[in-house]
């Protein structure tokens, strides 16, 4: 039996994002059945406090009274996991700024359920130990490998313009990150911009110089996402997610050498590399704020004006309740 304390505090959590959902909007989902049979939550090792949540099992025993199984299917990146939820292979998933935005482009029905805070020096433009290369501007003519449609796409892009340089002065080179590490070692790329814990490895293991991180040009949120089919259905699975995340990033954060030493056999890395990746950020999932969403699309108009995607997007369209309130406002 739950005690009151705790009962308040789930009601409490609930609210705002039953609120954020749009069940309130309407009533169309009322007589869909009160829990799915599981939650298909994409992930990507690099992503260490879903990889904590999995090896600890903790939201498996979170919904286990709602009947719901918990299914944790791997992606290498965040443009791969959203190509998954887009098919219905997931059910929600964890990314960066970027892929949520090539995806809504490609018209992947999803709603932003909520996101970490801020972690600007949690990525970065770097260089070999060794390099000539002593500055971004420098970067003219050469080859800059990433991940095509990832969060590190924007952090290239406002690091080139805050150098006077336009993204057609480089040559992208669009490369997974394992791949991407072992051009840049090789040195068939001249660069990398990269994430944690890719980019704490590179820094521990290789000496990579880093030339900027995201520090006062972008803010790298990560958000989770939901189909919004799912979302809209299932409010109360989504509140569960939520209440495990916050309480194992709580204990992340003030456990986190412990963390470390569960998290790096996981992703295949050492220990002190994890923490380093561990420091940078908060693990403090929150909804979506209008400010934030304000900063997505920012990126997402960078992107059109680029031509990285094909089309201007609303991110509002993407935001929760967006489809409930376009209904109620043409029944009007």
């Amino acid at each position: 039996m739950l005690s009151l304390l705790s009962r308040t505090r789930r009601h409490m959590l609930a609210a705002p994002l039953a609120l954020s959902i749009g069940l309130s909007a309407a009533g169309a989902f009322a007589a869909a059945p009160a829990s799915p049979s599981a939650l298909r939550i994409g992930f990507q090792k690099s992503a260490s406090l879903l990889t904590l949540q999995k090896a600890q099992g903790t939201l498996e025993k979170r919904l286990q009274p709602l009947g719901v199984a918990v299914q944790w299917v791997e992606f290498p990146a965040g443009p791969q996991l959203l190509e998954g939820l887009n098919v219905g292979a997931i059910d929600v998933g964890f990314v960066g700024e970027a892929p949520p935005i090539f995806a809504q482009a490609a018209g992947a029905n999803f709603v932003y359920i909520g996101n970490d805070p801020a972690a600007p020096e949690a990525e970065a433009l770097v260089v070999q130990k060794d390099s000539p290369i002593k500055s971004v501007a420098e970067l003219k003519g050469k080859k800059v490998a990433l991940n095509k449609g990832s969060n590190v796409h924007y952090l290239l892009v406002k690091a080139l313009e805050k150098a006077g340089l336009k993204y057609t002065d480089i040559q992208p080179v669009f490369l997974p990150p394992a791949d991407a590490r072992a051009a840049f070692e090789r040195g068939a790329v001249d660069a990398w911009v990269i994430w944690d814990p890719f980019l704490a490895a590179v820094e521990k293991q290789s000496n990579a110089r880093i030339l900027a991180d995201g520090k006062g040009l972008v803010s790298d949120y990560n958000f989770y996402l939901a189909e919004r089919g799912y979302a809209q259905k299932y409010p109360k699975v989504i509140a569960a997610l939520f209440e495990d995340t916050q309480a194992q990033g709580r204990w992340l954060k003030t456990h986190l050498d412990e963390a470390a030493l569960l998290i790096a056999p996981l992703q295949g890395l050492d220990v002190e590399v994890v923490k380093l990746s561990l420091h940078r950020y908060q693990f403090n999932v929150q909804p979506v704020t209008p400010a934030i969403a304000a900063e997505q699309q920012l990126i997402a108009d960078s992107f059109y004006n680029l031509k990285l995607i094909p089309k201007p997007i609303r991110i509002v369209d993407a935001l929760p309740g967006a489809a409930s309130a376009t209904r109620v406002a043409t029944e009007r």
